[in-house]
């Protein structure tokens, strides 16, 4: 199996107008700019802290390993209000770090949250 990872990282907002700026002048002058490995980056450690708490990486990890088919089965997994979970479900995968799949069954709307990677690696700069 191939092991694939989410980089999540800190930088500055300066940072990342200049990572942007230097891409601009390279498509501007023709030349070939490489492809970055995607991540999820915040301003600040503090930033980072409130939006990946350990709630919600037990969230990743029981989808990744019990693959729960809605989040109403998952919330039982885990023994957490409906309400909380599906919150935090919504708000991982506007980070990214999750996929939604919705589908019908008997009519009714069923929302399966998937993750598609391995890893989570960190990356600070110092």
């Amino acid at each position: 199996m191939k092991v694939k990872n989410v980089t999540i990282g800190i930088k500055s907002i300066e940072e990342v107008l200049g990572d942007a700026k230097s891409v601009m002048k390279k498509l501007e002058s023709g030349e070939k700019v490489k492809k970055r490995k995607p991540g999820i980056y915040f301003d600040s450690l503090e930033t980072m802290r409130k939006a990946i708490t350990p709630e919600r990486v037990k969230i990743l990890q029981v989808i990744r390993g019990r693959h729960p088919k809605s989040i109403y089965e998952l919330a039982k997994l885990i023994s957490r209000n409906l309400k909380n979970v599906s919150d935090d479900v919504h708000y991982l995968a506007e980070l990214g770090l999750l996929e939604l799949e919705k589908a019908k069954t008997n009519g009714r709307e069923k929302t399966t949250p998937m993750v598609k990677y391995d890893k989570i690696l960190l990356e600070i700069a110092v």
